[in-house]
């Protein structure tokens, strides 16, 4: 009780100052509120890595932004239907499974016209010879590799989510999906991400999200000085970009439930150094 006090306070704090100008962000109770920071970041944040420390071993292209490309004001694949409901993934680390499910469902879609929920159960429980570790933490570029390797990924309603570790139960004829391969964003360059998300759909993105205020975010545009541009500890889908009167923005999806954020979804700062590491690894799969 004391813990939930002391965040409702700090809640209530922020957004006084969000009320005077001083933040472009409110926070909100939620699920989260019992937890003090520290057992939020145990829990929540899969594991951290330093972006010199993962370099790809799989074969791979990289995608670079033309210079003098124009790129629409605005874009959203949720208006398009190519991407799925917001997940939930408990106490279990499986976002990075989520954002490579979500980036596939969205080229999947492109390719087919058809949106299929893909299984992140299936990424947990399958993909740890490729690097992966289930419910403490993956690579989404890892999790492509596993698909690509595999010949496909079953579809959520046959394989569904559990929160947990289990056995490989892998299904051929309940495949929903497969990819040939992966492009890595070229890394830390927002103007090709940005390109990215315009002309090929969702994005997979590692980011910081280690800040109480990420924890408690609510509605507005995202903005932590705080945040690593290098040390990354979560993953989610980048399905759009936008823009208020004084603030860029990238739309992004979450895998904490709809309890958290707008519905889910976050606004995350655009053009501003890189924030929060939002391309340092950004990657989305092929599909022919």
């Amino acid at each position: 009780r004391k813990i939930w006090e002391h965040n409702l306070a700090k809640i209530h704090q922020h957004n006084l100052k969000a009320d005077l100008g001083i933040y472009s962000y409110t926070l909100g109770m939620n699920q989260f509120g019992d937890m003090s920071h520290e057992e939020f970041k145990k829990q929540m944040n899969e594991f951290n890595i330093s972006a010199n420390m993962k370099k790809n071993k799989f074969d791979h292209n990289t995608f670079c932004a033309p210079s003098d490309v124009a790129v629409p004001r605005a874009v959203d694949w949720r208006t398009d239907g190519f991407v799925t409901p917001v997940n939930n993934q408990g106490t279990c680390g499986s976002s990075w499974a989520f954002a490579a499910t979500g980036a596939l469902e969205g080229q999947h879609k492109r390719q087919t016209r058809q949106l299929v929920s893909l299984s992140a159960q299936n990424l947990i429980d399958c993909s740890s010879d490729f690097g992966n570790a289930g419910c403490n933490g993956g690579f989404i570029d890892s999790a492509f590799q596993y698909i690509k390797e595999n010949g496909g990924i079953d579809m959520e309603e046959s394989y569904p989510y559990e929160a947990r570790n289990g056995p490989c139960r892998f299904n051929r004829t309940n495949i929903g999906a497969n990819s040939t391969g992966f492009h890595d964003i070229k890394s830390m360059d927002e103007a090709a991400l940005t390109y990215a998300i315009a002309i090929r759909g969702p994005i997979a993105v590692f980011i910081d999200a280690s800040h109480s205020s990420f924890q408690f975010y609510r509605s507005g545009v995202y903005d932590e000085p705080n945040c690593s541009s290098t040390s990354v500890d979560h993953c989610a889908l980048v399905v759009g970009f936008n823009a208020t009167d004084s603030q860029l923005y990238y739309i992004v999806k979450n895998s904490w439930g709809t309890t958290w954020g707008i519905d889910g979804y976050i606004w995350m700062s655009r053009n501003k150094n890189n924030q929060c590491g939002i391309a340092t690894m950004a990657s989305y799969p092929d599909v022919y």
